[in-house]
């Protein structure tokens, strides 16, 4: 008698082969809400573009609209693991608090400056007047990226690396200075914007936020450690 064969939990491959299929019509649909816009995207061109039946795309998903709206969470998620990720790089035994603050702005810009960041927003504000509760995922993903970066200053400041009165307030500002410095440079987000550009945010940034919030005394007509 032959021994018996393992074989996968029922279900397990065909479980996986399903959530392949839904994130394959979801990168394809990003690409095709990219290029046309939604009133113009077709579920036969999302269908084409993820290499699937139109049928397939209709099983899992529906109609266009869910389609989106699966595509904007999906998005918000990816960005919100990528901006939290960038955060935690703030410790607080760092040797080098404005070099830190440096790398992690780099991060967050580079973040801010991604194809699909550029083109998830441009996408948002086309749709916004039609799906105004989508933007709601965006200001999520800021309002927890906020929170934890308030966090870390708040324990920055309990080691005595920092002077801040209200944490949350000094993320949002540390935030403006990237975002808004990328905004210009980028012309709110229609041109691509270099490394070296990308640098010259996160070390403005950094320094700014260092000596505005650093435990050196200030003493006026003695310049600051540059």
């Amino acid at each position: 008698m032959t021994a018996a064969r393992k074989s996968s939990p029922p279900g397990a491959v065909v479980y996986r082969g399903r959530i392949d299929k839904q994130r394959a019509v979801l990168a394809a649909a990003f690409t095709v809400f990219a290029r046309a816009g939604y009133a113009q995207a077709r579920m036969d061109e999302i269908a084409a573009e993820a290499e699937v039946a139109k049928a397939t795309v209709y099983n899992h998903f529906g109609d266009k609209e869910t389609v989106f709206r699966q595509v904007v969470q999906a998005l918000s998620e990816s960005a919100l693991a990528a901006n939290l990720a960038a955060v935690e790089l703030l410790v607080h035994d760092s040797d080098d608090l404005e070099y830190t603050f440096g790398q992690v702005g780099r991060h967050l810009v580079d973040c801010y400056c991604g194809e699909e960041s550029r083109a998830l927003r441009r996408l948002l504000c086309a749709e916004a007047a039609q799906f105004p509760d989508l933007l709601d995922l965006v200001d999520e993903v800021s309002r927890r990226v906020t929170r934890t970066l308030a966090d870390r200053l708040a324990r920055l400041a309990l080691a005595g690396r920092l002077r801040i009165g209200d944490p949350e307030t000094a993320a949002i500002q540390f935030a403006a200075l990237l975002a808004g410095s990328v905004d210009i440079r980028s012309r709110l987000g229609t041109r691509s914007i270099s490394d070296t550009e990308r640098q010259a945010i996160a070390d403005a940034a950094a320094a700014t936020f260092s000596r505005a919030f650093g435990v050196e005394p200030f003493q006026p007509g003695v310049p600051r450690a540059t």
